[in-house]
């Protein structure tokens, strides 16, 4: 994500400035994605299209891609779930805005992690809601931080497995407090479980849905980070009493998503070749994870420090001896080094005070990841 001009308009489209090394963090390795079998399963579907088909759909998904994704979680993420509590959205950022439509009303408090999602921020703030923000540390949000809070809050947007971008791993005792908190305070928790499926280290933690036992989550994912971003399909999983508002302000929305590709992951699903790939994906990405610590340690050594290495497609880099006031000239000096780097100091609202930058490595194979941290560990050194 970036802005635009003006630092008003903003947009998820890709810099037209290519760099031979861009560290750009969010895309999955497209290459890595099995186009082939991809392509035979939609030739497929379009060989069995009706005339049913072409009409509209129903506005909460393909009952079947429901059932698909119901079962998947099941196995995935330990949430149990009905079908009738999935919708299928446009990506994460549309269930933001269907969280911000029906449960945020101007002057309403939004907790957000700090730092955080922009995506999030932005469309909290044109829903007119006050922004107020709970530290992040090594571990997550702090739920203690919750307890002597004055302010009600109707919703609180959380990263429990991946924080965004600090990369830390909320533990399983902080999940119960943040619940115990959304349960005293009548609170909403909107889980954003971006990029959960990559997880390299450590037993896999039960996402906060699975947890709830008193309906006051609601879990968004997307194909984005698994599969591609043109796709353009997510989910939500709903509380029961939250299905039918979610559901109506959805059909107002858009009257429903396309129905051909949601058939076609249908199939993807069913037939086995989505896990497959995650499977694979999974291990190509430990092995990039691998190269760029590796070359972290071999080029920066003692001036860098990372946090966010066990999960997700980024990491976190920060330059102790770097100021924050010195990242848009290290940015540029990278630039001119072939180097694509990004600052994370636009995630929060009270930025650090040194340098960090948010390194995604999904999308680059092993030298050149390698290359790439050469290049800019001595444009570190420069400055």
């Amino acid at each position: 994500m970036r802005e635009a001009s003006g630092g008003v308009q903003f947009t998820w489209e890709p810099n037209r400035d290519v760099l031979p090394y861009d560290f750009r963090y969010g895309p999955p390795s497209f290459t890595d994605f099995p186009h082939e079998t991809w392509c035979r399963v939609m030739a497929r579907r379009a060989r069995r299209v009706t005339i049913r088909d072409l009409d509209y759909g129903a506005p909460e998904g393909l009952p079947a891609l429901r059932e698909a994704i119901s079962d998947y979680v099941a196995r995935a993420r330990a949430i149990t779930c009905t079908p009738e509590q999935v919708l299928v959205v446009n990506g994460s950022q549309q269930a933001l805005d269907l969280a911000a439509r029906v449960l945020v009303d101007p002057g309403d408090v939004v907790l957000m992690e700090e730092p955080h999602y922009r995506g999030a921020r932005t469309v909290m703030r044109a829903a007119g809601a006050k922004i107020e923000t709970i530290a992040v540390d090594e571990h997550g949000l702090r739920p203690a931080d919750l307890a002597g809070r004055r302010t009600l809050s109707r919703l609180a947007i959380v990263t429990p497995s991946h924080q965004f971008p600090t990369g830390a791993v909320m533990p399983l005792g902080r999940r119960l407090e943040l619940l115990s908190w959304a349960r005293r305070s009548g609170a909403c928790v909107f889980e954003d479980d971006y990029d959960s499926e990559y997880r390299y280290s450590g037993r896999p933690i039960e996402a906060l849905a699975a947890l709830d036992n008193s309906g006051c989550v609601i879990y968004a994912a997307t194909f984005s980070k698994v599969m591609f971003p043109s796709l353009r399909l997510g989910y939500m999983i709903l509380p029961d009493r939250l299905v039918e508002p979610f559901r109506s302000a959805k059909a107002l929305m858009d009257t429903g998503g396309p129905v051909f590709p949601q058939a076609a992951l249908v199939d993807f699903i069913r037939e086995g070749h989505f896990e497959r790939h995650l499977h694979r994906t999974r291990t190509r990405n430990s092995s990039r994870r691998a190269a760029m610590l590796e070359a972290i340690e071999r080029y920066l050594g003692s001036a860098a420090h990372i946090s966010g290495i066990n999960a997700g497609l980024h990491l976190v880099l920060w330059l102790r001896d770097l100021p924050a006031s010195r990242a848009r000239e290290l940015r540029m000096r990278a630039a001119r080094a072939g180097v694509g780097v990004y600052p994370v100091a636009p995630f929060y609202l009270n930025p650090p005070r040194h340098v960090g930058l948010l390194l995604g490595y999904a999308p680059m194979p092993e030298k050149q990841i390698a290359e790439g941290i050469r290049r800019l560990a001595s444009v570190v050194n420069s400055l």
